[in-house]
C-alpha cells in the first residue's frame, strides 16, 4: 500500500512539472563556434534527457563485452554445478533405495563433472560399499581423510570398514585419530572407551571419561554412573592383590552410585573383612532399600565372617525388614533358616511365593521338604523346577551370566547388565504343568493306607479275566541328607545352571495316597492335522470265498475268479 502511495505521489509531481513547463514556455539560444541554436526549454530538455540515456546504454554494453569472459565461465561453473548437484542428488537417492546399478551410474557422471566435490567423494565411498567392493569404499574413505574438510568423515568411514572386516586395531586407530580433533564426535568417544574396557585399561577407560564430559558427549549423570561401573571393576581386579586400593575405589564408587550393587557388596565385603562392621551395614542397607539382591543379603548375613548359621539368621531377617514384601527378601530369609535348621521360619518366608513360584522357591521348598523327612513332596518340588518360571539373573543383550561383568561381552557396552528375568516379557508354557502339579502337592498330609486296604475289594467282571502283572522292587529311596544337600546345592546355583547340570527325579505321585485328590486327565479336541483320527465305522468286509468251488488250475484262472459275481 505504502508502495503505491508513492508510485502516486511521483506519477502526480511529474506531472505538475511537464504542465508547469507547457504554461511556461520559453526560448533557449546556444551560440558556440560560429553556430547559433535556437530552441524552446521542452526540447531542450528532451535532448538531454535522450543523451543521458544513449550514454548509460553504451557504458552498458562496453561493460557486458569487457565482463563477458568472466559471465561465460561463471554461467558454465553454475551450470555444471547444476548439473553435478542432481547427480549427486539421485546418486544418494538410489543408494538409499538400494539400486546398486543407478549408484554407479549416477556416481560416474558426479565424478565426471566435480571429482573433488566432498559430495562426490561421499557418493562413491557409498555407492561403492553398496555394491560390496570394500576396498574401493576404504580407498575413497582414506582419501577423504587426508583432507581438512573431510577428514572426521573419512576417520569414521574407515572406521567402520574395519570394524566390518573384523579388525580391532585398525578401529581404535582411527577412533583414536579422531578423538584429537578439536570438536571431538561423540562416535569417536564412546568408541575409544569402548575398546579400552573390553580390553580392561580401566585406567584408560577413566581417562577417556574423563575427556568426553569435558568434550560434553555425556551429561553429569551418566559420567558419575559409569565411572562408579569403571571403579567397582577396577577395584574388583585388585580385590586379591591390593586390598587397600580395591577399598579406597569401590567407597569412591559407592558414593558416586549408591544404588550400585556390585560396589555396595563389594565394600561389605572389603570393610568387613578390616573390622568396619557399622559403616559396612549402612553401604548394604542403602543399597538393599534401592534393590534387594541376594549379594547384598550374603555380604549383610557375613558381617562379621565366620558368625553362626543363627546370627546370620538374624541379621538377614533383620535387613529384610527393610525391603517387606519383597521376594529377594523373603529367599533370603528362607536360605539362612534353612541353614539354622529353623525350618518353620523358611516355611513362613516362602509360603508367599508359593502361588506362581520360581526356580529358586521351587529348589528350597524341595530342601525344607527333604530336610523335614517328607521325601515325596521333596521329589515333588524338585521336578517342579524344570517347569517353574526363572529368577532374575544378570542379562546383558541377551547373555546370561552368573555373576556381575562391568562391559557387555556381546556389543561391549558398558554397564550393560541388569539384574531381571532373562525371559522377561515371554510366555512361559509351564505355568499349565506347574497348575496340575499343584494340585498333587495341597493334598492332606495323610499316611498312606496299607497296601491290603487300598485295593479294590470287588471281584472283577466275569467276562474279563484278570491280568497278573509282575511286581517290580521298589527303586531304594536316597538319604534325606544327600537329598536335601543337593536341593540346597541347587537353590544356591543360578537357574540357568541348575537347570541344565544334573537330572530331576521322577514324579513322585505314586508314593502319594490313592484317595488324594488328583487333576483331570487332559483329552485331546482335537487330532494333529494329519492324523485322519480314530475309526467310526467298522472296516468292510471281504467277500467270503466259497470253500465248495475247486481252486482255479492256473494263475490266469484265479485272476478272473476274483472278479466273478
Amino acid at each position: 500500500m505504502i508502495r503505491v502511495l508513492i508510485y502516486l505521489v511521483i506519477v502526480a509531481l511529474l506531472a505538475f512539472g511537464a504542465v508547469w513547463l507547457a504554461e511556461r514556455p520559453g526560448d533557449v539560444v546556444i551560440t558556440w563556434q560560429g553556430e547559433r541554436v535556437e530552441t524552446s526549454v521542452m526540447v531542450l530538455m528532451a535532448a538531454a534527457a535522450a543523451v543521458a540515456v544513449a550514454a548509460v546504454l553504451l557504458w552498458s554494453i562496453a561493460r557486458a563485452i569487457v565482463r563477458s569472459p568472466d559471465a561465460v565461465s561463471r554461467f558454465l561453473r553454475n551450470r555444471r554445478g547444476v548439473r553435478a548437484y542432481q547427480a549427486v542428488s539421485q546418486g544418494l537417492i538410489a543408494v538409499g533405495s538400494g539400486d546398486a546399478r543407478a549408484a554407479k551410474w549416477f556416481t560416474a557422471e558426479a565424478k565426471r563433472i566435480a571429482p573433488s566435490e566432498p559430495l562426490t567423494l561421499l557418493l562413491s565411498a557409498q555407492a561403492a560399499q553398496l555394491a560390496g567392493n570394500r576396498d574401493a569404499a576404504a580407498a575413497t574413505f582414506q582419501q577423504m581423510a587426508g583432507r581438512d574438510d573431510t577428514r572426521v568423515l573419512g576417520l569414521h568411514g574407515l572406521f567402520i570398514e574395519a570394524q566390518r572386516r573384523n579388525d580391532p586395531a585398525a578401529a581404535l586407530f582411527y577412533a583414536e585419530e579422531a578423538a584429537k580433533e578439536p570438536a571431538v564426535p561423540p562416535w569417536a568417544g564412546q568408541a575409544v572407551l569402548q575398546f579400552r574396557c573390553v580390553a580392561g585399561d580401566w585406567s584408560g577407560a577413566l581417562t577417556r571419561l574423563e575427556r568426553n564430559m569435558k568434550s560434553g558427549l555425556i551429561d553429569k549423570t551418566a559420567y558419575r554412573r559409569q565411572r562408579a561401573v569403571l571403579l567397582t571393576a577396577q577395584a574388583l581386579a585388585a580385590e586379591d592383590t591390593e586390598r587397600e586400593k580395591a577399598q579406597t575405589l569401590v567407597l569412591e564408587a559407592v558414593k558416586l552410585a549408591p544404588d550400585l550393587v556390585p560396589a555396595a557388596a563389594l565394600a561389605g565385603r572389603l570393610l568387613g573383612a578390616s573390622g568396619e562392621k557399622r559403616k559396612a551395614a549402612r553401604i548394604i542397607e542403602a543399597a538393599w532399600r534401592a534393590n534387594p539382591h541376594p549379594d547384598l543379603a550374603d555380604a549383610f548375613a557375613h558381617l562379621p565372617p565366620g558368625n553362626s548359621a543363627r546370627e546370620r539368621l538374624a541379621r538377614v531377617e533383620t535387613l529384610a525388614g527393610q525391603a517387606a514384601g519383597d521376594a529377594e527378601a523373603a529367599i533370603a530369609v528362607a536360605r539362612a533358616a534353612l541353614d539354622a535348621k529353623e525350618f518353620a521360619v523358611a516355611r513362613a518366608a516362602l509360603v508367599p511365593l508359593l502361588a506362581t513360584p520360581t526356580r529358586r522357591v521351587a529348589a528350597l521348598m524341595a530342601a525344607l521338604e527333604l530336610q523335614e523327612g517328607d521325601e515325596g513332596r521333596g521329589r515333588e518340588w524338585m521336578a517342579r523346577t524344570l517347569n517353574a518360571r526363572r529368577d532374575p539373573a544378570w542379562t546383558a543383550d541377551g547373555h546370561v551370566s552368573d555373576h556381575w561383568l562391568p562391559v557387555s561381552p556381546v556389543t561391549g557396552q558398558l554397564d550393560a547388565f541388569e539384574w531381571r528375568d532373562p525371559l522377561a516379557g515371554v510366555d512361559h508354557t509351564g505355568a499349565t504343568i506347574d497348575a496340575e502339579q499343584r494340585a498333587l502337592l495341597d493334598a492332606p498330609r495323610a499316611p498312606p493306607p496299607p497296601l491290603a486296604t487300598a485295593l479294590p475289594a470287588a471281584d472283577p467282571p466275569a467276562a474279563v479275566a484278570p491280568v497278573a502283572e509282575k511286581p517290580t522292587p521298589p527303586e531304594p529311596p536316597a538319604p534325606a541328607a544327600e537329598s536335601s544337600a543337593a536341593a540346597v546345592a541347587a537353590a544356591d546355583k543360578p537357574d540357568f545352571e541348575a537347570s541344565r547340570e544334573g537330572t530331576m527325579p521322577s514324579s513322585a505321585s505314586d508314593e502319594l495316597e490313592d484317595d488324594a485328590p488328583r487333576p483331570p486327565p487332559v483329552i485331546a479336541l482335537a487330532h494333529v492335522p494329519d492324523d485322519p483320527g480314530p475309526d467310526t465305522e467298522p472296516p468292510p468286509e471281504e467277500p467270503a470265498v466259497e470253500s465248495a468251488s475247486p481252486p482255479p488250475p492256473d494263475g490266469w484262472s484265479r485272476f478272473r475268479a476274483r472278479f466273478r459275481s
